[in-house]
């Protein structure tokens, strides 16, 4: 897959560049700020093509507050198939909320503190690239906590509570029933039961099921 790395870090952006390229994928620029991330990404879209995947970070010059993840949100909303992976420090609850709830496509959002092991992020670098989801469940706690419908959620069991984080996550059922020592049957009757509590209709894909509660988030 071809990448843009969006830190301004240069010593974390050279070691996730080395990460990629170790796993046989092509960094095809780096760059330190977020007007920097918009333009190099439009002029690859306009010139050798839209690259598959962007990680970026959240804080990056000038303000070293939001202008990572919210070149993200603009740049999803010029190339909806863009993937788009933000990993960060922290939760920006406003911008994360509009970039995961915005496409049906490739999105993450990812904590550096919680980032354990080298090959799963890497996977889940991968799994944005090729339009999945990958998005810590501190993530996804922040932004249910933020719901002004925190009563719906209420509803929920503390056993879909955690089906709902591992969904958020990218898994599909069958990675989830496996997580969590059930049967798929099982996993089947939460995702169902999620689903009827908070008003929203079934998918069959795992990812946009994620970004229809987070949709409902926004609303």
């Amino acid at each position: 897959m071809r990448v843009v790395i969006a830190e301004d870090s240069v010593l974390l952006r050279e070691g996730l560049t080395r990460l990629l390229t170790d796993r046989d994928h092509e960094v095809v620029a780096g760059v330190g700020d977020g007007e920097a991330l918009v333009e190099v990404v439009r002029e690859l879209a306009a010139g050798e093509g839209l690259p598959d995947v962007v990680v970026a970070d959240v804080r990056m010059p000038p303000t070293h507050t939001d202008e990572g993840v919210r070149a993200a949100v603009r740049l999803r909303a010029d190339f909806p198939h863009l993937g788009v992976l933000v990993l960060s420090q922290y939760v920006e609850e406003q911008y994360a909320t509009e970039l995961i709830a915005g496409s049906s496509r490739g999105v993450g959002y990812l904590l550096k503190d919680r980032v354990a092991d080298v090959r799963e992020f890497a996977e889940a670098v991968e799994r944005v690239a090729r339009g999945g989801t990958a998005l810590d469940p501190e993530v996804v706690a922040q932004l249910l906590g933020r719901s002004r419908k925190q009563d719906v959620l209420a509803a929920l069991t503390p056993r879909e509570r955690e089906v709902l984080g591992l969904m958020a996550e990218g898994r599909t059922n069958s990675a989830i029933a496996s997580a969590l020592v059930v049967s798929h049957g099982a996993v089947e009757k939460h995702v169902s039961n999620i689903f009827m509590k908070l008003g929203l209709a079934q998918s069959d894909t795992d990812h946009r099921r994620v970004l229809a509660v987070l949709t409902y988030l926004n609303s």
